[in-house]
């Protein structure tokens, strides 16, 4: 399952030195199936130290993580949602990812303008949160267009109940509130992503900061925290010429380098995790001499659906997976202890997958 993130900002508020930060961080994928795919799209590994435990263990051929796409989307100008600047593309391309990234500045350096010739984080959001509002606006009141006539002169059911839910999204939008906000049913929701909204994808904004304003929150962040918190969004700080110096060293000198200005991880790190976690998402392994690998799946899938994330004749013809946690290899030390302990486990089709499943899928085509 790949995980998408769109990053997506005003001009100059660092979103392509992050990008260009990722973009080199490919290289330490080296072992992963593909590191770039297009030239605006670069592919990091979720980090996951018990990758590294698991491949403690078993001594793998190879090792291959999870991965997490961003997509560097053109610059966003007012007026995007009629087409302004690159706001067709941008629109587009937005409506491909499964989360949004918004980079915000907050940091004063005289050398780099501001598209709006001043610092100020929450008028940044809304000029981007506003285009975006606008350009679903125009789908949902085109569709309403469609379907009206049809819902109140012929009283078509199924055109009431389609009519009501878009004159739902519709109110919303108009009182600028973003679609993920509002506390539509479930058969609701599933209507509407049929028209890939912008609105409806989480979203999270990274402020961008300076290096040394990393270990506090600087008058511009608090500003944003708050703003966020109104749309219970998160915020991460980061800083997008740090993780441009990060993307250079090896795993070590990263960590020396983070240390030696009061913090514990990067902030690319941290947005992969708050991305994985607002996504619902969660990890299993397969583990063995040939290889030990992560896999991403929506947590609620059951055992024959993570089957399928591998290969889809191992959903097919799913019989039972064999499963043991990673805190019990840990516990144990090999797989052989699991077993005499009673700890490894047959699972049916509808066993629902938990986070650190180690697995091994039986199957019949």
């Amino acid at each position: 399952m790949s995980l998408k993130a769109g990053i997506v900002g005003l001009p100059n508020v660092g979103k392509s030195t992050l990008f260009n930060a990722i973009t080199k961080q490919n290289i330490l994928a080296a072992n992963y199936p593909f590191a770039t795919i297009e030239p605006n799209v670069g592919v990091v590994v979720v980090p996951d130290e018990r990758l590294d435990k698991l491949t403690e263990i078993y001594h793998p051929a190879r090792t291959i993580p999870t991965a997490y796409e961003f997509t560097d989307i053109a610059g966003l100008v007012k007026g995007a949602s009629v087409g302004e600047g690159l706001g067709n593309k941008f629109l587009s391309h937005i409506r491909e990812v499964d989360a949004i990234v918004e980079v915000v500045r907050c940091f004063e350096d005289g050398n780099i303008i501001h598209v709006e010739n001043n610092i100020d984080p929450v008028r940044d959001v809304e000029i981007i949160n506003v285009e975006l509002s606008l350009a679903d606006l125009e789908i949902i009141n085109s569709r309403i267009d469609k379907i009206k006539k049809k819902a109140e002169t012929n009283r078509d059911k199924e055109a009431l109940g389609e009519y009501e839910i878009l004159k739902k999204a519709k109110e919303a939008l108009e009182k600028g509130t973003a679609l993920r906000r509002v506390d539509f049913t479930k058969d609701e929701k599933l209507y509407l992503k049929s028209f890939n909204l912008l609105t409806m994808k989480p979203i999270i904004y990274l402020a961008n900061v300076m290096e040394g304003e990393l270990p506090f929150d600087n008058k511009y962040v608090k500003q944003l925290i708050e703003y966020a918190q109104n749309e219970e969004a998160r915020v991460i700080k980061i800083s997008a010429k740090m993780e441009a110096d990060l993307s250079d060293l090896c795993e070590a000198d990263k960590k020396e380098m983070l240390a030696s200005i009061g913090v514990l991880e990067s902030g690319l790190d941290l947005l992969i995790k708050a991305t994985y976690d607002l996504l619902g998402l969660e990890t299993y392994f397969t583990a063995g001499q040939d290889e030990v690998r992560a896999w991403t799946y929506k947590k609620g899938m059951n055992a024959k659906e993570c089957a399928g994330i591998i290969h889809s004749d191992f959903e097919k013809g799913f019989i039972k997976a064999e499963i043991m946690s990673y805190q019990d290899l840990v516990t144990y030390g090999t797989e052989l202890k699991v077993k005499e302990a009673g700890k490894t486990r047959l699972e049916g089709k509808d066993y629902l997958m938990q986070d650190g499943d180690i697995c091994y899928f039986r199957f019949n085509v």
